[in-house]
């Protein structure tokens, strides 16, 4: 296994942690249960980890761009 890098303070390490935190997030929010500042907190932490989980996507659609010589191609699941 590659080694990773630690994340700086309050950026996720990986996609997946990202959207795992994104999806407690939603949870929490539409439980009604939070004070207003804890939902203006939970805000903008969410949009934090949006804004991460899209440049991450996009980083890796670049990717793929550059191994199918600029053509993106439909994904093929195996049989």
């Amino acid at each position: 296994m590659a080694k990773t890098t630690p994340a700086p303070a309050g950026v996720p390490a990986t996609y997946e942690a990202a959207l795992a935190e994104l999806e407690g997030l939603v949870a929490a929010m539409e439980g009604g249960q939070m004070p207003l500042d804890g939902l203006l907190d939970a805000y903008r932490r969410g949009t934090e980890l949006l804004t991460f989980c899209r440049g991450r996507l996009e980083a890796v659609e670049q990717q793929v761009k550059v191994l199918e010589d600029g053509q993106l191609k439909p994904w093929v699941a195996a049989p």
